[in-house]
């Protein structure tokens, strides 16, 4: 079976960072020439030495900018062996993180709310390790599975069973350009796997 790739489409905010990164880098430049036209002293040494700084700083920001934009990379693979995470770009693809479908006893939809988004909440999907954790998942109260969302929780403060299941808490971004029933068909087409829905119960 083909596999199916979640993409997020380009967003104006990593626009705006791309035009950022190019605006200091046209500033760099000119701070490399008002160095080379002021001569040899002291300060056209520290307006070249800055520019030069700069140039390198802010084009591989631009690259990074411009290769997370164009590049397309997916955020989520799901495929007959299991889920995959590829590392954003420009690090290899390969580096990032796979789970097989073995680990994987149950998949959980949860919900928190999120400043900063269009309806001010944010739709997760968590994959779980364990039967413990899917009990958990189905039966504790909703404020107690936030936890599960949050990636700066210590682990001692975890549940067992949680830390896997919070390496593998996917937020579904806005700019998915599949739904989350889309994911979750996707998914038991390949596994046949229970999903526990606790977003809105």
């Amino acid at each position: 079976m083909e596999p199916f790739a979640v993409r997020a489409r380009p967003t104006w905010r990593a626009a705006a960072q791309a035009v950022s990164c190019l605006i200091l880098l046209l500033a760099s430049a000119g701070f490399i020439t008002g160095g080379v036209l002021r001569g040899f002293g002291l300060g056209g040494a520290v307006f070249a030495v800055l520019g030069a700084l700069g140039i390198v700083l802010f084009g591989a920001g631009l690259a990074v900018a411009l290769g997370r934009m164009l590049s397309r990379r997916p955020v989520l693979v799901v495929d007959d062996a299991g889920v995959r995470r590829p590392a954003r770009w420009p690090l290899p693809a390969a580096r990032g993180a796979t789970l097989e479908w073995s680990r994987v006893q149950a998949v959980g939809a949860l919900r928190r709310g999120v400043d900063g988004t269009r309806k001010g909440r944010q739709d997760f999907l968590v994959f779980l390790p364990t039967e413990a954790m899917v009990d958990m998942v189905r039966t504790a109260e909703r404020n107690r599975l936030v936890v599960l969302t949050l990636p700066d929780v210590p682990a001692d403060r975890l549940p067992d069973g949680a830390a896997e299941a919070l390496r593998w808490c996917v937020p579904v971004g806005p700019r998915w350009d599949a739904t989350l029933p889309d994911v979750v068909k996707e998914i038991r087409r390949r596994h046949a796997v229970p999903v526990v829905d606790r977003r809105t119960k």
